[in-house]
């Protein structure tokens, strides 16, 4: 009689729990913390079934059949308290676990693009040093062309090499834990005036035209010396990709808080999966990695970003119907280091 009962009750509680599992495995596909909830309060269903079946078996009143269900249903609580502690713990150890996924996978990322920033750095340096050694050597030689090119070409490779040099010291300035800015307040069309001076004279030899005004007065909380880089930087960068008889736009605006420099080149357009690679690091959209006359290091936009961000803002960039594509610094007109 007794050991009926009880391979009734075994059988009974093993297909409850076997159900209970089978609904917690549904249920943890969809919503892990609620399965580790359920779990629990599913072993204790399955044992007050089997006490159920085995107090039929055995025919005990319904009195005392009552007391022991109640007995049992006072541990529902407590699994189901023990139950939201496990789940509290996975979710813990699921985001955990998470984070330090990402954070492996952003190092990987960042590592990869150091080490490609070095290659393409060291590429972008042998090259004018390669041509300051041929035309030293034959100057040397007594080979040099009559008119004297060598020293002016010199001075230009010579010229080339400090400004990448330049914008890796200005990179790595940005990323270090050291950097803070020297905020006050600033009229930031001086800013744009004095950059829109500086590139109309840069562009004039190539046949560019820098067209726009400062505009009307916005003052904002700035590093004037960090983002005249930044403004410098872009107008560079426009007036370098840009061929006659395309212009470069220029325009300050301000609103909702926010203050925008807005720099529209005349590059032709970019593929559209090109627009997330521009503020990388060393990035040309050529393939080659001998860069034109007149390119840079890829570095300007990096830093460009790098300063906007610095300053609690963002630089945009949009494609222009082909034509080219427009980049705004979107600046907060309160610096975050006074709020």
């Amino acid at each position: 009689m007794i050991g009926e009962a009880m391979l009734l009750a075994a059988g009974a509680a093993v297909v409850v729990g076997l159900l209970g599992a089978l609904a917690v495995r549904a249920l943890a596909t969809r919503h892990l913390a609620a399965a580790a909830v359920v779990a629990p309060v599913v072993v204790v269903v399955s044992v007050a079934v089997g006490i159920v079946v085995t107090a039929r078996a055995m025919f005990i009143n319904e009195h005392d059949q009552t007391v022991v269900l109640v007995v049992t249903a006072t541990s529902l609580p407590i699994a189901g308290v023990f139950g939201w502690l496990i789940a509290r713990r996975v979710q813990q150890l699921v985001r955990t676990a998470a984070a330090e996924a990402a954070e492996r996978d952003r190092d990987r990322r960042v590592e990869a693009s150091r080490r490609e920033l070095v290659a393409w750095m060291s590429h972008d340096l042998r090259t004018p040093l390669a041509g300051i050694r041929a035309m030293a050597e034959a100057l040397e030689d007594g080979h040099a062309p009559p008119e004297g090119r060598y020293p002016a070409a010199i001075r230009a490779e010579a010229d080339r090499m400090a400004d990448m040099v330049g914008g890796l010291l200005a990179l790595s300035r940005l990323q270090s834990d050291s950097f803070t800015l020297q905020v006050s307040l600033v009229d930031l069309r001086d800013v744009l005036s004095d950059a829109i001076a500086s590139a109309r004279a840069l562009a004039r030899p190539r046949g560019v035209e820098v067209v726009g005004s400062p505009g009307p007065s916005v003052v904002a909380e700035v590093d004037v010396r960090e983002l005249s880089r930044a403004v410098a930087n872009l107008l560079t960068n426009a007036v370098t990709h840009t061929s006659s008889p395309h212009h470069v736009g220029v325009s300050l605006s301000a609103g909702d808080g926010t203050a925008r420099i807005a720099v529209a080149d005349g590059c032709g357009g970019l593929p559209e999966e090109h627009l997330d690679r521009l503020f990388e690091p060393g990035w040309r959209a050529s393939s080659g990695r001998t860069p034109a006359t007149g390119v840079g290091a890829g570095l300007g936009l990096a830093v460009a970003r790098g300063i906007a961000r610095a300053h609690g803002g963002d630089v945009e960039v949009t494609p222009r119907d082909g034509d080219g594509c427009r980049f705004e610094i979107v600046l907060p007109l309160t610096s975050p280091a006074r709020t």
